[in-house]
């Protein structure tokens, strides 16, 4: 029996190499097996020795060192990114976005400039544009840039009046939010790039909303009236504008018109004077005669007799009914 003992150690030994063989046959294929990953298009990995990053790998299928050597953390780095602040996304089915019911007050109230309160919701779009510092210059990026957006659109919030808020101040609101979110994750050199920043709705809170509506009502009233003064003054200026050249067209035309008969008249007189000058006699005579032909027409119908005559005197034909008498 004790020969026995020793001879299986012997046998055991004889299959030693095979042993080995296939352990570090299995080993090879665990490694092999255990250190191929993939990486998708989307992502980018960062691959880490004994807890050193080694490099950033691209998409595709990569090998990294097995057994805790190598380790690898994907991050999406070609993926558009989102946050939302004051509601949640439920789902999306068939193109349509379901939306939790929940409130998130807050996150989305907000006091104004003039000392309102805003419900505003608003989402904030960014692309991780570094994996390492994202990864690990921040202790929880994904929350930091949460607590950097709230903050930045409260303060945003807070500079301007409740009025601008909820009308014509949204495009500069975004841009500004996201401007100043942008620049404080670059002093934090976060690798964070924000693309957009988008209000959704910007409303009162439900409790005040009748007195909201009422002030927005009585606002666009004034707007209305302002709009319409303006367009009555639009209309009016212009037409008394009008009116006036006229008048005073008309005036200088009236002006020209006598300075010309003025003129005319004058040389006229001159014109007399100098055959007045002339014969004395017979331009008497005539300017006699061309006043009687002018106002003996407008007196009414009158006869001239001579003593002893039976008739009017033939005188001058100066009746326009072709009756030898004078008017």
């Amino acid at each position: 029996m004790i020969q026995q003992d020793i001879q299986f150690p012997r046998q055991l030994a004889a299959y030693k190499p095979l042993i080995i063989g296939g352990l570090l046959l299995v080993l090879v294929l665990l490694g092999l097996f255990t250190g191929l990953y993939q990486v998708q298009p989307e992502e980018r990995a960062v691959v880490k020795r004994f807890g050193a990053v080694r490099h950033i790998a691209d998409p595709g299928l990569r090998y990294k060192i097995p057994f805790g050597i190598d380790q690898v953390q994907r991050v999406a780095t070609e993926r558009v990114l989102k946050q939302e602040f004051g509601f949640r996304t439920a789902d999306v089915t068939q193109g349509r976005t379901r939306y939790s019911a929940g409130k998130f007050e807050d996150e989305s109230l907000m006091l104004t400039g003039d000392l309102n309160v805003i419900d505003l919701e608003w989402v904030v779009q960014y692309r991780i544009s570094d994996p390492v510092k994202f990864l690990y210059n921040l202790r929880d990026a994904t929350s930091t840039l949460r607590d950097i957006s709230e903050s930045v659109m409260r303060r945003v919030v807070g500079n301007r009046l409740g009025s601008e808020v909820l009308t014509v101040a949204r495009v500069d609101m975004q841009s500004q939010a996201r401007d100043e979110i942008q620049l404080i994750l670059e002093n934090y050199d976060a690798g964070i790039h924000v693309i957009t920043v988008e209000l959704q709705d910007v409303v009162p809170p439900p409790r005040v909303q009748p007195a909201f509506n009422e002030v927005n009502e009585a606002r666009q009233e004034r707007e209305r009236t302002i709009n319409e003064a303006r367009k009555r003054v639009n209309q009016e200026i212009p037409r008394a504008k009008g009116t006036a050249l006229g008048l005073i067209a008309q005036a200088e035309g009236y002006a020209t018109e006598r300075i010309n008969r003025a003129m005319g008249e004058s040389a006229r007189f001159s014109s007399v004077l100098e055959e007045y000058r002339q014969a004395r006699e017979v331009t008497r005579v005539r300017l006699y005669l061309e006043a009687l032909n002018t106002v003996l027409p407008k007196v009414g119908r009158i006869l001239v007799v001579q003593e002893g005559q039976t008739g009017p005197l033939p005188l001058m034909n100066i009746d326009p009914r072709g009756t030898e008498v004078l008017k």
